[in-house]
This record gives structure tokens, C-alpha cells and sequence, in this order.
């Protein structure tokens, strides 16, 4: 019995890492055949990285959670298979994934530089971009999560920043965004109080912090986007 206890809980791990790994190849490959293989497997690589960032966050917070998974042209995205019981620790691991992210995408950039390299240059504007834009202040993006310990409040303005990326860029993933936001700003422009009472009960300082590292890492992204943009050359 002990044995095959033993057996179930390695097949489940094996599970989750087929998973991950089987994802990840299928992005790998439907990115490849219209980027090509190199910048596919930056890019593919770019996405774990800032999954792992949620993924070590939620562990070191004692919380259950799903090794990454993925879907090409969609993103990534790991499973909490424990909810968290406080804005604080949503925040911790929403904006782990940013932070996580935007130094992987620092090292493209710093690589690029040494190696007068074009391919990491774009690999670390994608990056940077893809955190960005994942810091607007919307459920279900990171940024709805960081910011509600602001307050939730805060999502109402994430609205107009969403419809201006739609019509600078359609894409059906910002539409599906904008759907599944629709739950949480009714709650937010309700006043509802959480999952529980106490969930938003957060002290002054903790909200200052996270506001203003939230706004720092979105003025640091945004800077490094356009001077990026501008390297690469067309």
C-alpha cells in the first residue's frame, strides 16, 4: 500500500512536469514556425521565468500551487490551488512574476549590449513589454492583483488603459481580458468586501510599500520599452 502511495504521488509530480514540459514544446514549435526557433525559445523561456517568479512566491507563502502551463499566443499561467486568505499575499505573488520577469528580461538586455546581439535586443523589448502591459491595474492580470491591496478601486482605472492598448493593438486576448474583468469591477464599484471581512485589512505602510514598487517597476518598464524600442534595428 505504502508502495503504491509512493508510486501515485512521483506519477503526479511526472504529470505536472509533462505538463509544463509538453506546454512549453507545443509553444516552442507554434511559435517557432512564425518567429523562428531562436527567439521562440527566448520567448517561451521569458514566460517561465516570470511563471516561476508566482510559482516560488506562492510555495514561500505555504500556499499549494500548479507547476506553469501554456498556451500559445495566449501566455502562461500557474494554477493556486490554495486561495490566498489576504490582499497582502495575493500582492506578494502577483508582482513576484513581474519582478521575475523583468530581470530575465534585463539579462537579455545586458547580453544584447555585450554581444551586439539583435535577437536578445528583441527578446528583452518582448519581455519588458510583456511585463508591462501585465502590470494594468485589471483582474485577472498581475497588475489588478498588486494593486487591489491599494484598493480595489484602483481596477476602475485599469478600463481606459485596456480599451487604448485594443485600438493601438487588437487582440482578441485583450477582449477575452476585458471579459473576464467584468466580475471584479462590478464588486469594485460596489464596494463588495472580498472573499472575507478581513481581507482587505491591511496597514497603511504595507499599502504605500506595494503602491509605490507597483509604480516604480511600471516607470522602469516603460522607460526601458521605448529606449529598447529605439535600438533595434528595422
Amino acid at each position: 500500500m505504502a508502495k503504491l502511495l509512493l508510486w501515485l504521488f512521483a506519477a503526479g509530480k511526472m504529470g505536472k512536469l509533462l505538463t509544463t514540459g509538453g506546454t512549453m514544446l507545443l509553444s516552442l514549435v507554434v511559435y517557432s514556425w512564425v518567429f523562428g526557433w531562436r527567439y521562440a525559445a527566448g520567448f517561451v523561456l521569458l514566460l517561465f521565468v516570470h511563471e516561476m517568479g508566482h510559482y516560488v512566491a506562492a510555495r514561500n507563502r505555504g500556499l499549494k500551487v500548479g507547476t506553469p502551463a501554456f498556451i500559445p499566443f495566449v501566455g502562461a499561467w500557474v494554477a493556486l490551488e490554495d486561495v490566498p486568505h489576504d490582499v497582502e499575499t495575493e500582492a506578494y505573488i502577483g508582482i513576484a512574476g513581474p519582478l521575475a520577469g523583468t530581470l530575465a528580461a534585463m539579462a537579455c538586455y545586458f547580453a544584447a549590449r555585450d554581444n551586439d546581439s539583435q535577437l536578445l535586443l528583441a527578446l528583452a523589448y518582448s519581455g519588458c513589454m510583456l511585463n508591462l502591459i501585465n502590470l494594468i491595474p485589471l483582474m485577472p492580470l498581475d497588475g489588478g492583483r498588486i494593486t487591489a491591496i491599494v484598493s480595489p478601486k484602483v481596477w476602475l482605472l485599469g478600463v481606459p488603459l485596456l480599451a487604448a492598448l485594443f485600438f493601438y493593438r487588437p487582440s482578441p486576448m485583450l477582449i477575452l481580458v476585458g471579459l473576464l474583468a467584468i466580475p471584479q469591477l462590478k464588486a469594485a464599484w460596489r464596494g463588495d468586501p472580498g472573499p472575507t471581512p478581513a481581507y482587505y485589512d491591511v496597514k497603511l505602510e504595507t499599502r504605500l510599500n506595494y503602491g509605490m514598487l507597483y509604480l516604480g517597476l511600471v516607470a522602469f518598464l516603460a522607460v526601458m520599452s521605448y529606449s529598447i524600442h529605439g535600438m533595434i534595428r528595422t
